[in-house]
């Protein structure tokens, strides 16, 4: 496992990924796009591992994409929030500490319902609807700082 710290106790595996608060604007107001997944269906900001070789920015873009379906720009770093979960494997359980790197992107095309298969549903949301259906405060948080940016 990549990232993994040998030591006493449980080993800890580290992991980086990146994601977006990708929003268009509308007669409505600004929209962001959230993604639902697993069970009982969790509402959450697309993203994903940064893969080798690839930038958070570059991570960030390609998640979005495949997560929600839309292809949107990177116009700024946002926040990153930390977390840390338990996983089992060949070797027995570990912990794993991961770190989100979250941008704002701006909507340039596509489709929501293009989303991938391990996501249930796809679905933009004015910035109020979203904050009250993100299932984590931390990417509450991150949608705060969004929405400073954005403007509403």
């Amino acid at each position: 496992m990549a990232g993994r710290t040998t030591g006493e106790g449980t080993p800890t595996v580290h992991r980086v990924s990146a994601g977006g608060v990708a929003f268009q604007r509308g007669d409505g107001g600004p929209r962001v796009v959230l993604v639902r997944v697993g069970s009982p269906g969790r509402w959450q900001l697309p993203k994903g591992l940064v893969e080798p070789g690839e930038t958070r920015e570059e991570a960030a873009r390609r998640e979005v994409r495949e997560e929600a379906g839309i292809e949107a720009t990177p116009l700024a770093p946002l926040d990153s929030v930390e977390f840390f979960f338990s996983g089992r494997g060949a070797e027995g359980g570990y912990r794993v500490h991961k770190r989100v790197y979250f941008f704002l992107m701006e909507y340039v095309g596509g489709d929501v319902a293009d989303h991938d298969r391990e996501v249930e549903e796809a679905r933009w949301f004015t910035l109020d609807e979203a904050a009250a259906r993100l299932t984590y405060d931390n990417e509450r948080s991150v949608l705060s700082r969004a929405r400073a940016l954005i403007g509403s």
